[in-house]
């Protein structure tokens, strides 16, 4: 079947922070120019997660009247405490001169990144960028000669079987000069760049964490507007695992808790859903929770490789930008500037294309000057040995080493650690752990899957083609089931995978519908044997404000 389309100069995929920013960046250079916006969210930050702790550099740049143009930035660190949690009841509380200065938080603020997106939307509207939500990008288009000509839209209205229902639309095919990819983590097409193009050549092995969050709102006498609160230890040590956690004060009595699981961890019975719940026992976090209410919960992996974890982010006819490239800053566990600024580089080296008479599908390899010539670089590089040394060295030698290198040397150290593992080859097979009996939830504090999954508004399409799609359907069974006793059941936050035991044995029941599309089982199956791909357009979680 034929399919529409249209042609622009430019093709964002994505809004998040990176695709805005650069959406806006491209209007300001050049009105003329037509920039077109494609988000699967049902609305601009229905799919947005992020802690959030915001660093305003990048917006100071792109919009430095942003506090009079009623940005939703409103509420500044007031106070920072890192914990290192070593039991339900105990913690240590390091002092600031102790902290790595990456972390402290001095200027920064405490933000909701989906509001956040959200007014950069209008910003961008206003401009005269085409926001086009509920329109997932689901495959790409290339001109004969192997470069990026475009994207096409899913399809709408086929059944799970993949045939056209009554009022069936087809995808709409998008094409552009350039095409930008800011997908957020693991992006389904910026995966497949990569892989095409082989743009990590000379990277290390790209490594994420699955972040976990909630939002609460509490009683007022325990509300501190600004405080942020950092821990690590408790509970993922228990079972060998590593990561991280946080608690931040919003304003009108909310705060936002949240657990980050590394996915490089072995055991296979390890929840990091379970371990969220058991973190909030923690006696410095249910302190503020205690007599709370939950408001929304939602998941999403982290792509926190680094520096040393980036591809070749040009290729012919497009650039990769933010976390699908992996731009998150891991000493500062924040990725929202850093995306933002990518966006901007890649609006300018575009600008500079299409001024010169670009008609597209060059590799835009000035992309990597402007890169290297910017703060981003800088910073990034400084960082780069952060999540190496903890993988190397675990949560306490790991940490006094970033303590030296950040404190004492200011990250520029003659050397660079590399960790060229896999997280998903670090799963180790069930017959060297025991199970994990995690306590039941008590409906207060802590709450099992699919309570949570309803708190997160996810909604898709019952009848339509399954986007969690095996490659090779027998190895679930055969190898998952077997010999990693189907981790899948733990590791996804959203009870997507069930092992249903029948009289012809096991197998593999995929509740499609409970994706929070965190990506998570697209990153850690241990023989990367299941592919996200994206939903109709519109389905999955809508987050109010996370």
């Amino acid at each position: 079947m034929e399919r529409e389309a249209m042609e622009y100069d430019v093709v964002v995929v994505g809004a998040g922070p990176a695709g805005l920013s650069a959406a806006i960046r491209l209007k300001q250079l050049n009105p003329e120019w037509s920039v077109m916006i494609l988000e699967k969210g049902s609305e601009v930050g229905a799919h947005i997660l992020s802690g959030a702790l915001f660093e305003a550099r990048a917006l100071d740049e792109l919009l430095p009247d942003w506090q009079s143009r009623g940005a939703p930035v409103t509420t500044p660190v007031c106070e920072d405490q890192v914990f290192l949690y070593r039991s339900e009841t105990s913690a240590v509380r390091l002092p600031g001169f102790a902290v790595p200065a990456p972390m402290h938080n001095d200027g920064n603020w405490v933000i909701s990144l989906g509001s956040l997106c959200r007014w950069l939307a209008e910003q961008a509207e206003a401009l005269g960028v085409e926001i086009f939500p509920g329109f997932a990008a689901a495959e790409l288009l290339y001109h004969e000669d192997g470069s990026l000509k475009g994207v096409a839209t899913g399809d709408m209205g086929r059944d799970k079987h993949g045939e056209p229902k009554d009022g069936f639309q087809p995808g709409l095919e998008l094409h552009a000069r350039y095409t930008l990819l800011a997908e957020g983590s693991r992006g389904q097409l910026g995966k497949e760049l990569i892989a095409r193009y082989d743009l990590a050549a000379g990277a290390t092995a790209q490594h994420y964490g699955l972040g976990i969050k909630e939002l609460w709102e509490i009683d007022p006498a325990k509300h501190r507007p600004g405080l942020v609160v950092h821990g690590a230890g408790w509970p993922l040590s228990e079972h060998g695992a590593t990561g991280g956690s946080f608690l931040y004060h919003l304003d009108e009595r909310q705060v936002v808790v949240g657990l980050i699981a590394d996915l490089n961890y072995a055991n296979p019975y390890l929840s990091p859903f379970e371990e969220f719940q058991r973190f909030k026992r923690q006696s410095e976090i249910r302190k503020y929770l205690e007599g709370g209410k939950r408001l929304c919960y939602g998941a999403r992996a982290i792509t926190k490789g680094g520096f040393n974890s980036l591809p070749k982010q040009s290729f012919p006819g497009g650039l990769l930008l933010g976390c699908d490239a992996g731009t998150l800053n891991f000493a500062k566990i924040k990725g929202i500037h850093t995306a933002m600024k990518s966006g901007m580089l890649a609006a300018e080296t575009v600008a500079v294309a299409l001024q010169a008479g670009d008609q597209g599908r060059s590799d835009l390899v000035a992309y990597a000057v402007a890169f290297r010539e910017s703060w981003l670089y800088g910073e990034l590089h400084q960082a780069r040995n952060f999540g190496p040394a903890l993988h190397k060295f675990g949560t306490f030698l790991g940490g006094a080493f970033n303590w030296i290198q950040q404190n004492l040397c200011g990250g520029r150290m003659f050397f660079t650690l590399k960790d060229r593992s896999s997280d998903h080859g670090q799963l180790a097979p069930a017959s060297r752990f025991q199970p994990i009996e995690y306590p039941k939830p008590d409906g207060k504090l802590s709450f099992d899957r699919l309570s949570s999954v309803f708190m997160s508004n996810t909604a898709h399409e019952e009848e339509q083609p399954v986007h969690l799609q095996l490659l090779d359907a027998s190895k679930a069974i055969t190898v998952n089931y077997r010999e990693y006793a189907s981790p899948e059941q733990r590791y996804c936050p959203a009870g997507v995978y069930e092992i249903v035991e029948e009289d012809a044995g096991p197998r593999l029941q995929i509740n499609a519908s409970n994706c929070l599309h965190c990506k998570t089982c697209d990153i850690k199956d241990p023989t990367q044997n299941i592919r996200w791909v994206a939903p109709e357009g519109g389905g999955g979680p809508n987050y109010p404000n996370m």
